[in-house]
């Protein structure tokens, strides 16, 4: 089991270049499934990719990965199921089943696993499906069987929430869909504007209205294209965190700031300066942050719900109270307990956290709940007194290429090992003795 064993009190500092985007590789490798031959550039080295391209091989597609481009080439014939095994080991797997209906006319698929972050309903999505001639019924325990006799076909959609996966399973089905699709209420994330320029590079007909309304003109078939992932905004934000918190400057390279804008606006309320560049960010942390204020998740251009963990690790240690409103998803504060252990002083009500930034924080033994929340622990416990230990990083690697690397590169205490847990607690494992690990 690998764990990070972090000094604390690091001082975050030099420049960091930023990997392509999770959240916009993953759909785009779901669209791939209908596509003729692509080279994908800029695609992230993640457990949750290396998921992606599993199933996409299983759908019936030859993949080759070299360094940080994914060839894939459509072969015939396919499977469209994918097995429990694959469904289970990612969150967002379910993104497959649009574009599995679109080539096979059909699909059978288990409900879909990841980090556990609460309710996340597919509702949306099998509504849209519905709508779009997708007969569906459940088999078992959480099986779902599709199938669209007589194809896919365009149809009017509003959707009662931007859900960001329902917008990308709609998108994947409806651009082989017989006549035209309209969205509205459609997620703005730019991980979908990339999705839908990706899709349009292969051939589709898809155009944006200045109020969000995504316009889908299905065509007969689609070709290859070469195309470029943009930057993870979570991944910079990330870093730009570090520094933060850390009281260090850091410069996140080859990102578009314009992603960034909502969380940039916290970290320079909270003290810290600023300065964007065509692409790169550079942060400078003060000695302390101040309070964060109100922070509210939202859908995109809000702030983002995948930030929120992190930056409420930097509330921790800053001056006066903060308040986090998670709108987005139900469970999504299970990092906090983690927090509490370093010394944090958070109280959480329902969807309501509200964070007192202590003076110090203090080493542990600590675990990452989930992705999100992992890396809000592992920049805790870099701006602490005292060494910690930090489990179940396998979370982290979902997210994050070579995270600990990453940060050792810019100054921070940390290293990986293999070690063995026995489910010792006592701070002296902190020190590095993996055999107490």
């Amino acid at each position: 089991m690998a764990v990070y064993i972090v000094g604390g009190k690091s001082r975050i500092g030099g420049s960091v270049r930023i990997h392509g985007a999770k959240n916009a590789a993953l759909p785009i490798l779901a669209a791939a499934v209908i596509c003729g031959d692509c080279v994908i550039e800029n695609c992230p080295d993640l457990t949750d990719v290396a998921v992606a391209l599993d199933i996409l091989q299983h759908l019936g597609c030859r993949v080759v990965r070299e360094g940080g481009t994914v060839y894939t080439h459509r072969l015939e014939g396919g499977d469209h199921c994918i097995p429990d095994a694959l469904m289970s080991a990612m969150r967002s797997s379910i993104v497959f089943l649009g574009g599995i209906i679109a080539r096979h006319g059909k699909a059978e698929v288990t409900l879909p696993g990841g980090c556990e972050l609460g309710k996340r309903p597919i509702d949306i999505h099998l509504a849209a499906l519905r709508r779009m001639g997708v007969r569906i019924r459940e088999k078992g325990s959480g099986t779902l069987v599709c199938s669209a006799p007589r194809g896919l076909q365009g149809t009017e959609l509003a959707l009662p929430f931007p859900s960001v996966g329902a917008t990308e399973n709609i998108i994947i089905a409806a651009v082989t869909a017989r006549g035209t699709t309209r969205i509205t209420g459609a997620a703005r994330e730019p991980e979908i504007r990339d999705l839908i320029a990706f899709l349009n590079g292969c051939g589709a007909q898809i155009t944006c209205g200045v109020d969000g309304t995504i316009t889908i003109q299905g065509v007969e078939k689609l070709h290859g294209v070469t195309h470029r992932v943009i930057p993870d905004r979570i991944a910079a934000g990330t870093f730009l965190c570090a520094a933060a918190i850390t009281g260090g400057s850091v410069e996140v390279q080859d990102v578009n700031p314009g992603h960034l804008l909502s969380t940039l606006a916290y970290l320079n309320n909270a003290g810290c300066s600023v300065t964007t560049r065509i692409d790169s960010v550079l942060l400078r942390g003060p000695e302390r942050l101040n309070e964060l204020g109100i922070v509210k998740t939202l859908p995109y251009p809000g702030f983002p719900t995948d930030m929120q963990a992190v930056l409420m690790a930097a509330a921790a240690g800053a001056k006066g109270t903060s308040v986090f409103v998670e709108n987005i998803f139900d469970g999504r504060y299970r990092h906090v307990s983690e927090l509490l252990k370093l010394g944090a002083d958070i109280r959480v009500l329902d969807r309501v956290a509200v964070v007192t930034g202590v003076p110090e924080l203090h080493g542990g033994q600590l675990r990452c709940t989930d992705l999100r929340g992992g890396a809000a622990v592992v920049l805790a416990a870099l701006s602490a007194q005292g060494p910690s230990v930090i489990r179940e990083i396998r979370h982290i690697d979902r997210g994050y290429e070579d995270f600990s690397g990453s940060l050792r590169a810019l100054g921070a205490d940390i290293r990986r090992e293999e070690a063995e847990w026995n489910g010792n607690t006592d701070q002296s494992a902190a020190s590095g003795d993996e055999k107490k690990l």
